[in-house]
């Protein structure tokens, strides 16, 4: 009997990387990026414990599926294979779509295909996952572009508050001298810039650079807070579903901001719903070891264990928009103003930490990672004073 016979009974020679023991075997196994092998048929012969984990199934499981059932509808990958089957020489996919199995959930990954000439017809894929460091980048920039704000706000602010005064004040003046139907003009003038104020006010936001004060807390505390101002004000029709890790260690970070971060992303999920049926906002939180980034400048990478996440079923945000949300001014809603979600990521920033969106019709989802509170730090005193009901929290939009 031929290798690629043996490999499509799923009967694998000794030597074959799915079969256990050696140092092969333990290599494959180590890796963190997900690796399968299918034969000429496309029947799975070989997975990793990262595929394992990438498609959300045991190994016994993949074994007996065929490639098309493990990977997203409409994704190259099945082209990708037979291409490298009939050329017989290794080629790389970048930003396909795979995604678990029996999961809606999508992911964007870079494939690398090779041939094992050892096995004719069979073909080894390594995915990349692009998920995180695509988003992390996004971010990144994001951050680049609030920075940028923030110059603009400092150096504008003052000068336009300045003859803003002087054109309410002279509004003021003709109120008291002009004729009653020309009042209505005047009092419109000052309201205007009213409004011009109020705005200079919220984008003066971005140029605080004090250092945040932080202290050890327990994010569920805050949350707790969030949910109960959300629920009797700014998302008061919608169902909200808490999906908790009681074991989460503290997380170091400003209370006040956290909570000003949450009730944004409520606020914002809530608009979202409004015509959806059964609305319904999910605030989950977990912990997730290994997730690390590079602090500029210096050699350090810090660590984000703690994952906060708040999920909508609302329709979803435009494609275009995603990429560039976290800007300043850049806004899906009519009357927006951009400024909600850059602030959110100006505050994250603040607190060292990161927060991304992924976004599909019927779920959104913004996740943010934080850093966890260092075991020197003590927790502050839990508030005893009692959170009235009535409370409507405002937030930025």
């Amino acid at each position: 009997m031929s290798n690629s016979s043996k490999l499509s009974t799923g009967a694998q020679p000794p030597d074959h990387p799915a079969t256990g023991g050696g140092l092969e075997n333990a290599v494959f196994h180590a890796l963190q990026q997900p690796v399968i092998v299918c034969d000429e048929n496309n029947r799975i012969t070989f997975a990793n414990y990262a595929a394992q984990s990438f498609f959300g199934a045991s190994r016994q499981v993949l074994l007996r599926q065929m490639l098309d059932k493990i990977i997203a509808f409409g994704s190259p990958i099945l082209e990708l294979v037979e291409a490298v089957r009939q050329g017989n020489v290794p080629m790389t996919k970048y930003r396909v779509v795979a995604g678990p199995m029996r999961s809606s959930h999508e992911s964007k990954v870079d494939v690398f295909a090779s041939p094992l000439p050892e096995f004719p017809g069979s073909v080894s894929l390594l995915f990349q996952q692009r998920t995180m460091a695509d988003k992390i980048d996004r971010q990144l920039v994001s951050q680049g572009a609030v920075r940028s704000a923030t110059g603009l706000a400092a150096m504008l602010a003052h000068e336009i508050k300045n003859p803003l005064s002087g054109i309410r004040g002279a509004a003021q003046l003709l109120e008291q001298t002009i004729a009653e139907d020309e009042k209505l003009l005047a009092r419109l003038i000052r309201d205007e810039t009213d409004r011009i104020v109020k705005l200079i006010d919220r984008v003066e936001i971005f140029g605080d650079q004090r250092p945040v004060e932080r202290h050890a807390l327990n994010v569920h505390v805050a949350l707790d807070r969030v949910k109960l101002l959300a629920q009797s004000g700014i998302a008061r029709t919608a169902s909200i579903v808490e999906n908790y890790d009681p074991s989460l260690p503290d997380v170091f970070g400003n209370e006040d901001q956290l909570i000003q971060v949450f009730i944004n992303l409520i606020k914002n999920a809530a608009e979202a719903i409004e015509n959806t049926d059964k609305p319904t906002i999910t605030i989950s939180t977990k912990f997730v070891p290994g997730v690390k980034i590079s602090v500029s400048g210096t050699s350090e990478r810090i660590s984000l264990p703690l994952e906060i996440t708040i999920q909508d079923n609302g329709p979803g945000i435009p494609e275009e928009i995603l990429p560039i949300m976290f800007e300043p001014f850049v806004t899906g809603k009519s009357g927006g103003t951009g400024l909600g979600l850059a602030l959110v990521a100006k505050m994250v920033a603040d607190h060292g930490g990161i927060i991304e969106c992924d976004s599909q019709p019927g779920r959104t989802r913004f996740r943010i990672l934080l850093p966890m509170a260092p075991s020197k730090i003590l927790p502050l005193p839990t508030k005893t004073s009692p959170l009235k009901a009535t409370s409507n929290p405002k937030a930025t939009t």
